[in-house]
């Protein structure tokens, strides 16, 4: 563990060294995240002028639900986003050979190598806008549901990541990636919404078959109904789920790989 944490320093330090290289690059993507967090806000705002509730959240509900989303979007820019967009061509181009052999997972480097210093930026504006949730939420939150909305919103970064990487992996059998990634971003816009919006089928879809839903709504729930166990157990379950089958999809693919030197 200590060797992966020094490993992961010495990619930030390197994003860091280049991010100050091309600064135009660094603020247009900066300011690019700033303007979808505000069409979120502006979009819900006028919604709320129009409809008192929406998928059942007020307000107040519904900002500390954006704030979540975009912590965790935050989050996922920062830490996963660059690697994913690289994937496809990794494999493609034999380039994951140099993963391969090095002494370290390779699920490793292609989920973390390349870490997003602008989108750090942009991910401490997310925070600051939850806090002002928080701060404009007009009842008290129990410390003990922001301890575990804080746990259940990690899970759901670590299953969002899952998910993603899981639309990325039939590049090992096919010649391109990008037409499942697309599909992906598509269904990933229920993500960003109050998943009790959609009824019947679809809710069972986005939270139990592709539990997109699952991701921020569940943990911003326990904010305001408490830490019940059926909450916590069915995002850890979902959690779970989607590392196991993201890890057996993985191996598939390794031994689908057809590397450089085949």
């Amino acid at each position: 563990m200590r060797r992966y944490l020094r490993l992961y320093a010495a990619f930030v330090r390197f994003a860091i060294q280049r991010s100050l290289q091309f600064r135009l690059d660094f603020f247009f993507r900066v300011g690019m995240d700033v303007i979808w967090n505000l069409h979120y806000l502006v979009f819900y705002g006028v919604l709320t002028l129009e409809s008192p509730t929406i998928g059942g959240w007020n307000a107040d509900q519904l900002r500390l639900f954006l704030g979540s989303l975009f912590v965790l979007d935050g989050a996922q820019m920062t830490l996963f986003a660059n690697n994913h967009w690289a994937f496809p061509g990794l494999v493609n181009k034999g380039d994951l050979d140099y993963h391969l052999v090095r002494p370290i997972s390779p699920l490793f480097m292609v989920s973390l190598r390349d870490f997003a210093v602008n989108s750090f930026l942009n991910l401490v504006i997310a925070v600051g806008i939850l806090v002002w949730a928080f701060a404009r939420y007009p009842e008290p939150i129990p410390a003990a549901s922001i301890a575990v909305y804080l746990a259940l919103l990690l899970a759901g970064l670590v299953l969002h990541h899952a998910l993603h990487l899981l639309a990325l992996l039939p590049v090992f059998w096919m010649q391109g990636g990008s037409g499942l990634r697309d599909v992906f971003f598509i269904v990933d816009a229920a993500n960003g919404r109050p998943v009790r919006v959609f009824k019947g089928w679809a809710y069972r879809f986005f939270t139990v078959v592709l539990p997109l839903g699952v991701i921020v709504n569940f943990p911003v729930r326990v904010l305001f109904e408490g830490p019940g166990l059926e909450i916590v157990v069915h995002v850890l379950l979902a959690t779970l789920a989607g590392v196991a089958v993201l890890l057996f999809v993985w191996r598939l693919g390794l031994r689908a790989y057809g590397s450089a030197s085949s």
